[in-house]
């Protein structure tokens, strides 16, 4: 063991990532109904670049990207279309892992689908509910989260409009507090339903990744990555269940919440009809243009797409690559780009460092950042 060996930790919101063993990562994936934007592509680019990078570093990661293919959207666009809902979800699922895969994303270890883990979920209501940490009313299992908005960090009127937001009805009077949530709902006429010991029903949002994570990494995780805008109410309510069952936190170690794409001041999305489709983009574009410019901004970052910026992108690809052409470059130079790398993923200034050194500086970074 060499003593003098440079750190090679990732570092993750200023928080030092030492990995003994494989690296448990796990990344909020889609629920597939619709074509994947640049709001899906930033989140799965950045997860991408914290794993190579975590590689690099010497680490074995292990990443699982689950498919939340159990959902009311879901449903609702596999009813417009004609479709049974699996079905649905698994063309819709082909499309976006084709984009993922022309943006440079690395194939995952493991891709859970909610409806292949709906008896994961049902022990997790049967463990929380024997400890009294869930109750059953009317056929669903709710788990008691009274004090998940505190934990998170919000105060109670911001944290009941996001539950209200994202249909976790925190005004529902079979609720004995505003903000406890599902584990387990009956379905309603038309619904994809499951047996339970409560009712015909299906898994809560919350509770579908609690289980897949839980089943495929155990009670913890080094690292989990997905959209800022999940921050609350999923990821709080996903980590609350999994230390109220097994009592182990932090649920992860570390997160990586990818700040939300959009469009003159307002958060891509189908139902505010701003997307930008992954697959639009490269039919002008070479995929490694699209991929540079979701690395532009710092990953907890708000960004705010404009036409402009992929020119731009594409231009400051191609001055890297002829960086990259130059004769050898020092390897300090290469140092402080895995220092950059290590310190909160700082691409811009790995890039920076990349460009003006050029040569094997410029073509470590765009190895690492699987920009060639």
């Amino acid at each position: 063991m060499d003593l003098n060996a440079p750190d090679r930790t990732l570092r993750i919101g200023g928080r030092p990532l030492p990995v003994v063993g494989p690296a448990r990562m796990y990344v909020c994936g889609i629920t597939p109904y619709d074509a994947t934007h640049l709001g899906h592509a930033r989140t799965f680019v950045w997860a991408d670049v914290a794993a190579r990078v975590l590689r690099h570093a010497g680490a074995e990661v292990r990443v699982c990207r689950n498919v939340t293919d159990v959902d009311d959207v879901l449903d609702q666009a596999a009813h417009r279309a004609g479709s049974p809902y699996d079905s649905f979800a698994a063309v819709q699922q082909f499309y976006f892992e084709r984009d993922l895969e022309v943006l440079g994303v690395h194939a995952v270890d493991l891709q859970p689908r909610a409806h292949t883990h709906v008896s994961e979920v049902v022990a997790l209501a049967q463990g929380l509910l024997a400890a009294g940490l869930a109750y059953v009313r009317d056929g669903a299992v709710l788990f008691r989260g009274g004090d998940v908005p505190q934990r998170a960090g919000l105060d109670a009127g911001r944290a009941h409009d996001l539950l209200a937001e994202y249909g976790d009805a925190p005004d529902d009077p079979g609720k004995e507090d505003p903000f406890d949530v599902a584990v387990w709902r009956p379905s309603r006429s038309g619904e994809p339903a499951w047996p339970s010991p409560w009712s015909a029903g299906r898994p809560g949002w919350h509770a579908e990744c609690a289980a897949m994570a839980m089943t495929a990494f155990g009670p913890a995780l080094d690292l989990h990555a997905g959209g800022a805008d999940l921050r609350f109410p999923h990821h709080a309510y996903e980590a609350a269940m999994a230390e109220a069952l097994t009592g182990v936190r932090p649920f992860s170690r570390a997160w990586l919440h990818v700040g939300m794409v959009c469009r003159d001041g307002v958060k891509m999305a189908k139902s505010t009809g701003n997307l930008v489709l992954v697959s639009d983009l490269v039919q002008d574009h070479p995929a490694a243009a699209v991929r540079f410019m979701l690395l532009t901004e710092p990953w907890a970052r708000e960004w705010d797409y404009t036409p402009g910026a992929l020119d731009r992108a594409a231009a400051d690809l191609e001055r890297l690559h002829l960086a990259a052409g130059r004769g050898n470059s020092s390897t300090a130079a290469e140092a402080a780009v895995e220092r950059a790398l290590l310190d909160d993923l700082d691409v811009r200034t790995a890039l920076g460092v990349a460009e003006e050194e050029g040569g094997r500086t410029a073509r470590l970074a765009m190895r690492i950042l699987a920009l060639g």
